[in-house]
């Protein structure tokens, strides 16, 4: 068995670059959108969940009591524009583009290529019914940061099968 097979944690790809998470502390890749949580501005026990989808761009953001957002009227607003700097951070711009299903073309692969070209497609405002399980994933996550450094394994992540050695 490997050491790999024996260990009960796996390999945490870094990100592209480093990220202060005070503005964006939840981005993700995940169900065809990028999505995540961002903070607010004015506020600071709100939060906004956005996401833009793959291919079509529509969008979304409303606050974390679905609260639609002010700036989110015809176009990206601030915090659809903080996740999409953010992302491009997390996972690097080639990587977001390519998910996201933008063309950058000739231009140069980064945060504002990506914003520009998306908003000149004339996105429109999505459902935001997904914003309930963006907002749960990321409490599951700052659950997580709250746990001491241990080896034993967690009770929630019991029901992967166990691995065994093929003689």
């Amino acid at each position: 068995m490997s050491d790999v097979e024996r260990s009960s944690t796996t390999r945490v790809i870094p990100p592209a670059r480093p990220r202060k998470l005070a503005k964006v502390p939840f981005v993700e890749l995940a169900d065809g959108r990028l999505q995540g949580v961002v903070s607010s501005g004015s506020d600071i026990e709100r939060v906004y969940v956005s996401s833009v989808a793959a291919g079509t761009y529509a969008y979304a953001c409303s606050t974390n009591n679905n609260r639609p957002c002010g700036g989110a009227r015809g176009g990206f607003c601030n915090h659809i524009g903080a996740l999409i700097n953010e992302s491009v951070l997390q996972y690097g711009a080639e990587r977001v583009a390519r998910y996201l299903r933008v063309d950058l073309g000739e231009s140069e692969a980064g945060a504002q290529a990506i914003r520009l070209t998306m908003s000149t497609t004339r996105p429109s405002p999505a459902d935001s019914k997904a914003a309930a399980s963006v907002f749960s994933r990321f409490l599951r996550h700052l659950a997580y940061l709250e746990l001491a450094s241990a080896t034993a394994p967690l009770p929630e992540m019991q029901w992967f099968p166990p691995t065994r050695a093929v003689a």
